[in-house]
């Protein structure tokens, strides 16, 4: 087979690493690609909003399946496309995509299909919104609707922190188009997990719970991000909350999405808040998460493209999925001002020494420069390891951080401290 990969982060690069281990691939192309893609596949420099080009580069290629990495194709259509042109791609369709790229849409689809989350309001009018907040008192969430890659949620502790967010959002602009619409939530207290989900419409087959760090800095705090490191499995999903998950939020979820006419052939994500009255949904993504991918691909067992080959033919009930034993970390390693402004081009050494059995480093922000491997991003690199157990996974992973180093990096020296805990 031959497979295409669309995208350039770690989430890309963990997937092309795990489909060049099945027996079925010939070839792999990524577009753009990065660095340490490049050292497994041949990258094309199409961009990932160019869908015409995309389509274009597969029909001649002859390519069998083509992976989406990224959300903003997903929700501007591009497996809608690629159908059309009778090209096999793994991925929701533009309508079913909008549960990520607008989540005014997500919030009103939840308390359609009695899917528990947030209490939540949706305002296009600062006015109405500041008014709204003043009346409900703090603490509160607001959120852009649009897609702000992670950065547009602020967890306001005071009225005012909500009113200040409001202002970026509205009147400074902050977020672009992005920011036309805000939902203001009500403030859940918990644990948070991600569940990702593989599903061909009709089943679905959960993936290993993971847990993210979307805090910029230790214990939590400073703004959001992308993400600075994952881990899995998170010991606080028990199997009963699994099953509640099941029962109560995917399958509710893909039901609703078959009611609605929404076809769905890929990976759901959940963010999850593990309230003490249940779980509720934080957020949906409509694809492999970022950096949660790292260490799920890492544990994952199977072909990952039987997989997805059976997600298409809607075979997914006959597929039995298999995980390693042991647990996987991730640990982001960031351009200092991230996820504000950061400054890019400083060398990295040390990758090599860094890499070896069960430790993979993956590329997210890097680029060639005269021959060196330099920051090209704010999240640059996803150090990510397999152990026995989660102590010896992380012990692993930062070990192999100590061996990099690059001008202005940082990163979270706590990822998985409250699983130890």
């Amino acid at each position: 087979m031959k497979i295409l990969v669309i995208g350039g982060g770690g989430r890309e690069h963990a997937l092309v690493w795990k489909i060049s281990q099945s027996k079925k691939v010939e070839k792999i192309y990524c577009a753009p690609g990065n660095v340490g893609i490049a050292k497994i596949a041949e990258c094309i420099q199409i961009s990932v909003s160019d869908i015409k080009g995309l389509v274009k580069f597969a029909k001649n290629e002859k390519i069998d399946l083509t992976i989406v990495g990224p959300e903003a194709p997903l929700i501007n259509g591009i497996v809608d496309e690629f159908k059309s042109a009778g090209l096999c791609i793994f991925g929701p369709s533009k309508n079913a995509a909008q549960l990520e790229g607008n989540k005014a849409l997500a919030k009103h689809f939840m308390a359609k299909y009695n899917i528990p989350t947030a209490k939540y309001a949706a305002f296009s009018d600062f006015n109405e919104a500041a008014e709204y907040i003043r009346g409900k008192g703090s603490p509160l969430v607001v959120k852009v609707s649009g897609l702000a890659a992670g950065k547009g949620v602020m967890v306001c502790k005071h009225t005012a922190d909500a009113l200040e967010a409001l202002n970026r959002i509205f009147i400074d602009k902050e977020f672009g188009d992005a920011g036309n619409q805000v939902v203001i939530e009500e403030f859940l207290e918990g644990e948070e997990v991600s569940v990702l989900a593989f599903t061909d419409g009709k089943t679905i087959l959960p993936m290993i719970a993971s847990q993210d760090h979307k805090r910029a800095f230790d214990g939590d705090k400073g703004p959001n991000t992308g993400g600075m490191g994952a881990y899995a499995p998170a010991p606080l999903y028990t199997d009963e909350i699994a099953q509640k998950v099941l029962n109560e939020i995917l399958k509710p979820t893909v039901e609703g999405l078959n009611i609605h006419g929404w076809e769905y052939k890929g990976v759901i994500y959940v963010g999850l808040m593990l309230a003490p009255n249940g779980p509720k949904v934080l957020e949906y993504n409509v694809r492999f998460g970022d950096p949660e991918t790292q260490p799920l691909m890492m544990l994952l067992n199977s072909d990952v493209v039987e997989i997805m080959e059976a997600v298409i033919d809607e075979r997914l009930n006959q597929t039995n999925i298999l995980w390693k034993q042991g647990a996987s970390v991730c640990v982001v390693m960031a351009s200092k001002g991230y996820p504000g402004k950061y400054e890019k081009g400083y060398a990295i050494t040390g990758i090599d020494g860094a890499e070896g059995e069960d430790i993979a480093v993956f590329h997210a922000g890097t680029k060639l420069y005269n021959g060196q491997i330099v920051t090209n991003g704010g999240r640059v690199l996803g150090i990510t390891a397999l152990g026995d157990n989660l102590k010896n996974a992380v012990n692993r992973a930062y070990d192999a951080v100590n061996k990099i180093h690059f001008e202005n990096m940082f990163f979270r020296k706590d990822i998985t401290h409250k699983a130890l805990k």
